[in-house]
């Protein structure tokens, strides 16, 4: 094989493109990576607070965002987070789980990257890297092979693989990339945006989360039918924390959330009951075993004003049940999100109605394949997007 020639070219050196490269190299083919950064692996490094969270014991094609809902499963199934913990425990890195079946690295994410760097070097596959790609060309010579010319020089090979990513955190080296790729062989985009993002607040209710932020309260939040109970993190800028990031993939600009702040409580039955048991009690006193003492005065402000130093039994019915709608359904409507720059994910991307689910092979252009974040499969928090990197970069890994 003549130099700059390969069988496989991978652009991209994050985790789904690694894994690729690797399991196309156990196979005997010669594998060469392509990355714009200086170093591979740079988001993997950051996620899960520095530790990882590296898949979830209970993977479900229902934690997955597709327009096409099942396209996920054949990769999920064919490579699934048994055998990727197994290849954990065969390199020796200690990991434990958290709620919701979580896997985190006990030490550091660099355990991980350095996993995935090793199989690669065990497989002979080649990386480069601070590598910017200038055209990408087809090569009807060797029956639809793809010449990629770079900043590094031409390379040629018969299978490309793109695991470019998405838009979100920037700083990371994301870019629109892969989706320019896939516009040029003629691929739909479906209309990308940030997920699981922090929510943000233009109104009187940012000044409240601000003086709260810090605040982590367990919560239950949803949106168009759809519930997360987890906590919420009050922020300088709005809310965050677990259960805002999880609903932020499946809402929609202009729509309002609702925050159950009491998920295990009938509110109306509880300040009802307080007003028959204790009708001498302030009721932000009586609030003060379920919420922050600072969450209850901000509340007070809000829907109690008026009352706020009368005791209960002085407190008309139809207030005390104004505020209970509000405990266990307070609307809030976000002016927006943080956007790419803080978030986890990219919604949307790739029409998958072009690509194999048991290949990622595009379907009208041999040789070319998309795995990862670049494509229209987002999984939800807690370990789901590195499966999916690992199940679609082993996919592909064993066609190309």
């Amino acid at each position: 094989m003549k130099k700059g020639t390969y069988d496989v070219i991978v652009l991209g050196g994050g985790a789904a493109g690694l894994f690729c490269a690797f399991t196309a190299g156990q196979r005997g083919k010669s594998v060469l990576v392509l990355d714009s950064s200086n170093k591979v692996g740079k988001k993997i490094l950051m996620s899960g607070g520095g530790r990882c969270n590296f898949t979830n014991l209970d993977i479900q094609p229902e934690n997955y965002l597709s327009a096409n809902r099942h396209f996920c499963k054949s990769a999920l199934n064919g490579y699934n987070q048994w055998q990727f913990i197994e290849m954990v425990e065969q390199h020796q890195i200690a990991y434990h789980e958290r709620k919701h079946g979580e896997l985190f690295c006990d030490d550091s994410a660099k355990a991980i990257l350095k996993m995935l760097v090793d199989e690669c070097a065990k497989a002979k596959v080649v990386t480069k890297t601070s590598c910017a790609i200038k055209t990408i060309e087809t090569i009807a010579s060797i029956d639809t092979g793809y010449r990629i010319v770079t900043s590094l020089g031409d390379f040629q090979s018969k299978s490309l693989v793109i695991a470019t990513g998405g838009l979100s955190i920037p700083t990371m080296g994301a870019s629109g990339f892969g989706y320019e790729i896939a516009e040029q062989f003629g691929l739909t985009l479906l209309p990308r945006t940030a997920g699981l993002v922090p929510f943000t607040f233009s109104d009187k209710l940012k000044d409240i989360c601000e003086r709260l932020s810090g605040l982590a309260v367990d919560v239950s939040m949803s949106v168009n039918n759809i519930s997360f109970r987890e906590n919420l993190l009050f922020t300088h800028r709005g809310i965050s924390g677990p259960s805002a990031l999880q609903l932020s993939s499946y809402w929609q600009p202009g729509q309002a959330i609702s925050v159950n702040l009491l998920p295990d409580l009938n509110a109306p039955e509880l300040l009802m009951d307080y007003k028959n048991t204790s009708s001498k009690s302030l009721l932000r006193n009586l609030l003060a075993p379920h919420l922050s003492k600072g969450l209850v005065l901000e509340l007070q402000a809000l829907y109690w004003p008026d009352h706020a130093d009368k005791p209960m039994a002085e407190i008309p019915d139809a207030v005390l049940h104004e505020v209970a709608d509000k405990l266990n359904n307070w609307p809030l409507k976000p002016s927006g999100t943080e956007g790419y720059r803080t978030a986890e994910v990219t919604l949307c991307g790739v029409d998958t109605d072009h690509l194999s689910s048991k290949t990622m092979e595009c379907k009208t252009q041999p040789g070319l394949y998309f795995v990862g974040e670049v494509m229209d499969v987002t999984g939800h928090l807690g370990g789901y997007n590195f499966q999916w990197a690992w199940a679609s970069g082993y996919a592909a890994g064993q066609y190309v």
